[in-house]
């Protein structure tokens, strides 16, 4: 280590720094065409084809040609992600609901289903406070 100067150590790593860029950024290329619905089978053939036979050119006309539909790709799908979680949180919330309403004892969809009941008769006046308060402990517990 003593004839490897710190300025080569420096340059050494910053090459491998570019390198690991580089491939990151190549592996984000060859998906966002494959990913892309506006090309064709031959487009994307033909894409694929100039950034692996020539590597650092490809990506750059890659990046030059179609960068800026890529960032709307990737929040295309972000969006699209988003909105099947969200789907999904419905969905585990409903049926949750339904299995605590129908008495199977675990939701909290039927225990505020329940609560809400039990504060609209209590509010109509056909159950008294006491009793609204027997009913809400037996509820919770």
């Amino acid at each position: 280590m003593d004839d490897y100067p710190l300025l080569n150590l420096f340059w050494t790593m910053l090459e491998l720094f570019l390198f690991i860029i580089w491939f990151f950024l190549l592996f984000k290329i060859i998906t966002d065409i494959f990913r892309s619905h506006d090309m064709g089978g031959w487009g994307k053939a033909g894409w694929t084809i100039f950034v692996v036979l020539l590597p650092f050119l490809g990506v750059f006309v890659y990046l030059i040609a179609r960068g800026s539909s890529m960032g709307q790709r990737d929040l295309e799908q972000a969006r699209q992600a988003d909105e099947a979680f969200q789907a999904y949180i419905r969905k585990a919330a409903a049926s949750e609901g339904t299995a605590g309403a129908a008495g199977a004892g675990g939701g909290t969809g039927g225990h505020v289903q329940e609560l809400s009941k039990l504060a609209d008769l209590k509010a109509a006046g056909s159950i008294s406070e006491e009793e609204f308060q027997q009913a809400k402990a037996k509820l919770l517990a």
